[in-house]
């Protein structure tokens, strides 16, 4: 089942997401999430994203073409960044919830993180480059953070229009998308 993705604006997109009870059968949610996220051709899916506030996302980095991503397939269960390093790099960024806008986004290179799989497996790994960039984006939707929020007040002034236009649902994309304030 291909979920609509929530569009900026909705308050599920800056809400600090719940912790998932331990066992959950999460199958057919990340079968779910994975199709939505194909579907809308993203490379990351956060559950506040298609409106479920809980502490999970998906991501798949063969769209990317990139040798190093092509088996970058994960399920991120309750995770916990332990740290971020080295230096930070800036890169543009968009999200599946914010159609049409990109902008540069300053993240440290590397991280360290525990999570669980899909399975409840438990897992502690060290991400760098893409990987890292991907898992931090996804991992600030879980926190009730967007990228556009590591922006520059005055970036976020000029946005404004933009952001507006997201919410009320006017805004062209190819995949399904539930807008707060369409009426």
């Amino acid at each position: 089942m291909t979920y609509p993705i929530v569009a900026y604006g909705d308050p599920v997109l800056k809400k600090r997401a719940e912790e998932i009870e331990n066992g959950t059968d999460l199958k057919e949610l990340v079968e779910n999430m994975f199709e939505t996220m194909h579907n809308a051709q993203g490379i990351g899916l956060a559950a506040p994203q298609i409106g479920k506030s809980i502490r999970l996302f998906v991501i798949d980095g063969a769209a990317l073409e990139e040798e190093d991503m092509m088996d970058f397939k994960r399920v991120f269960v309750n995770p916990v960044i332990l740290e971020e390093f080295d230096e930070e790099w800036a890169f543009e960024e968009g999200c599946l919830s914010i159609p049409t806008i990109r902008e540069n986004v300053s993240r440290n290179s590397k991280l360290k993180i525990k999570y669980l799989d899909e399975n409840w497996n438990e897992h502690e790994e060290e991400f760098d480059g893409m990987k890292a960039r991907i898992i931090q984006h996804e991992y600030d939707h879980i926190e009730g953070i967007l990228f556009i929020d590591h922006l520059s007040s005055f970036k976020k002034r000029l946005l404004k229009g933009k952001l507006t236009n997201i919410s009320k649902g006017n805004v062209s994309v190819d995949y399904r998308m539930k807008f707060p304030l369409r009426k």
